[in-house]
């Protein structure tokens, strides 16, 4: 439902007044509670689904049981058994992920009386709200308009009384800091509340039925007017996290709300505040009236008693019981792996629901159950049934065929050289880009064009995580593995300096290594192998040299086989999310010669066919860059897959061998060492 800012204005004044309920779903008045009655109520949540319904990846066509909202089915059912008083909640990036969210999208998009296959599931369990993270806004505001039955009123899109009333989910989606330019209204309703009737027990311990009032409002990162500038630019304002909250928390309290519940799609960032922060829910504790925060985006998971990052170990945070400045918190992983509950203690206090903070306990419930067995909850048939005929749908279209490739492009070692899954994708863009350049950019048909891509799957899901493209047939489900996000082509134009500012920021990936330490240094640092860029052309090459801080670890930059010129002109292929919001990469909107509509992989799709076959010598061996060589004086490690020493050795990487090909995670994963000296 859109607002507009008299009809928002007004229902706020009433609200404030004690009359009507602007964003509840109920004007009823609220009936007398009994003093010292008491209630349990339990918030659950899921978030970062990413269109993972069933247990099943698309890219390998085979079951994967770590992941599946059909296995956080049972989890919510088994939760709901427990906690009789309870709300479903969903905290967004929710309808982007896989094959079968991008078939829906771009391939076969839904009709408007179609719902979604991802609302389809939720919908056959029942959520009582939801709200929406970066992701939501990837296909488009006219896309996410119809399938969550919005009608938004936005520049670009027909008048509000022209849109087609849509299928959408049964539960309310909310979302307090993304607007409309047009008329400056909220996109979405900030808020909802919900007159959820629980069983209670009176002062005499007497059973009765009766009402909690709570509140349930969604916020979403700032950033996404950079991530997704193409849709968004000049069509919607974001607001800060803790303005937004600031702004409507007042209002849902004025309108009676007993509990307030943020379903912030983000992580926490204890550094410095301001309203552009991407994971701002450390400082959205702060914010008076708040009684829990619903996290996601960081694909991790909270409380957590043994995470060692400065974030966790922040003065305010406590990682254990799941508070962030005694306010509960909770992120319960990603791709339906877990779901957070907030188990609240409720007593009525001077005719008031009121929360008993030190009876409030937080947790994560997992689909896994036994890591060493690798055992994991059942699916709930239920979910399966309801997608069947998308799901169908969607393997159907990743099996068709693209081409042939003599080697196994794969990114289990993209970390430490290995090309395999990365050349292919920049050959793509560097054709595609040189080829728009010749026809439509003559001013630039003189300057080089290189290509830069990363390791997308780089384990962060655990050992199964990683682009893994066997020798022989390609299908489209192969190009998606290689390509995983449906980001589109942009070109940008650097100088020498410009590339190497680049290199530097991308080879942040990599901790500094002591090389007198005795002791294993891990390789990899907390920086996301997404953003670890390379180049794999011929013309140019540089070292890493891991012993430098950060900022000064690029040596040796030549292009052409001599030094880099700081002044030379480039242009570089690229995505739209680093074109657009490369800040730290040194890229401006200024760097930006075009803006392709054309999505990456289909980019990709479309080289494969012409290339037809796809050989190691011409796709999947050209390195631009290598390690410094030098001797440390005790292991530098890092963690790949497991029992996957001979995919490195194909590489050509000799200076790789195994620490133990289970690093006791029980995520698939072993660990290995690297001979920085080779």
């Amino acid at each position: 439902m859109l607002f507009s800012r008299p009809a928002l204005t007004a229902a706020i004044a009433a609200a404030l007044a004690g009359g009507l309920t602007a964003c509840g779903d109920s004007d009823q008045p609220a009936a007398v509670l009994p003093e010292s009655a008491t209630a349990e109520l339990a918030i659950l949540e899921t978030s970062d689904l990413h269109a993972n319904l069933l247990s099943y990846d698309y890219f390998r066509l085979a079951e994967d049981k770590s992941i599946g909202f059909e296995r956080t089915a049972t989890l919510i059912k088994q939760a709901r058994a427990d906690f009789p008083n309870n709300l479903l909640i969903d905290n967004g990036d929710t309808i982007q992920g896989t094959a079968l969210a991008d078939y829906q999208a771009l391939v076969k998009p839904v009709s408007c009386s179609q719902k979604l296959a991802t609302y389809k599931a939720m919908d056959a369990i029942g959520f009582d709200a939801g709200t929406l993270g970066n992701h939501e806004f990837n296909y488009g505001l006219p896309y996410l308009a119809q399938v969550t039955g919005t009608k938004f009123n936005v520049d670009g899109m027909p008048a509000v009384a022209s849109q087609p009333s849509c299928a959408g989910p049964a539960f309310p989606l909310v979302l307090a800091n993304v607007s409309s330019k047009k008329d400056g209204a909220p996109l979405y309703k900030p808020y909802t509340l919900i007159n959820k009737k629980v069983s209670a027990k009176d002062k005499d311990g007497k059973t009765i039925e009766t009402t909690v009032k709570v509140a349930v409002i969604g916020f979403t990162p700032p950033a996404i007017l950079q991530w997704d500038k193409r849709w968004l630019e000049g069509k919607v304002d974001v607001q800060g996290v803790v303005e937004a909250a600031t702004k409507y928390v007042p209002m849902a309290r004025a309108e009676g709300a007993d509990i307030v519940i943020a379903a912030s799609h983000g992580g926490w960032d204890t550094g410095a505040y301001s309203p552009s922060m991407e994971n701002a829910n450390y400082y959205l504790a702060k914010v008076p009236g708040i009684d829990g925060i619903l996290m996601g985006h960081s694909h991790s998971e909270f409380p957590n008693a043994v995470c060692s990052t400065a974030a966790c170990n922040a003065a305010g945070v406590d990682k254990v019981k799941g508070t962030f400045h005694g306010v509960p918190a909770v992120m319960p992983s990603f791709w339906g792996k877990a779901i957070g509950v907030i188990n609240y203690q409720l007593v009525v206090r001077n005719g008031k629901w009121t929360i008993d903070s030190g009876k409030t306990a937080v947790s994560l419930r997992k689909a896994l159950t036994d890591a060493t067995a690798k055992t994991y909850v059942p699916v709930d048939p239920a979910i399966a049934a309801v997608v069947k005929t998308e799901h169908e749908a969607a393997i159907d279209y990743v099996k068709t065929p693209i081409g042939q490739s003599d080697f196994a492009l794969s990114s289990y070692f993209a970390d430490v050289g290995d090309v395999t899954a990365i050349q292919v994708v920049n050959a793509a863009q560097a054709d595609y880009v040189a080829k728009y350049v010749a026809a439509n950019l003559p001013q630039y048909k003189d300057l080089p064009v290189l290509s830069v891509s990363a390791p997308f799957k780089s384990g962060f899901g655990g050992g199964t995580d990683f682009t893994d493209v066997k020798q022989g047939p390609i299908a489209i489900n192969n190009a998606a593995d290689l390509y995983l996000y449906p980001n589109t082509v942009y070109a940008v134009k650097v100088t020498g300096a410009g590339i190497k500012t680049w290199l530097e920021k991308a080879a942040e990936r990599f901790n500094q290594i002591d090389p007198s330490l005795t002791t294993a240094q891990p390789l990899i640092s907390t920086f996301p192998g997404y953003n670890f860029d390379m180049f794999t052309s011929a013309d140019l090459s540089y070292e890493i040299d891991v012993t430098q801080a950060k900022g000064s670890r690029i040596k040796k930059l030549t292009y052409k086989g001599a030094p880099i010129n700081a002044s030379a002109e480039f242009i570089i292929a690229t995505n739209n999310y680093r074109a657009t919001s490369g800040t730290q990469f040194g890229l401006t909107a200024d760097n930006i010669i075009h803006a392709s509509p054309d999505a990456n992989r289909d980019v990709l799709i479309d080289y494969i066919k012409a290339r037809k076959n796809l050989t190691l010598a011409a796709d999947g061996s050209t390195r631009s860059w290598r390690f410094t060589k030098v001797a440390t004086a005790g292991p530098v490690t890092f963690v790949s897959g497991s029992n996957k020493l001979s995919v490195a050795q194909t590489a050509g990487l000799g200076n790789i061998s195994v620490v133990s090909n289970d690093d006791g995670s029980g995520k698939g994963q072993g660990v290995y060492a690297i001979d920085l000296s080779r």
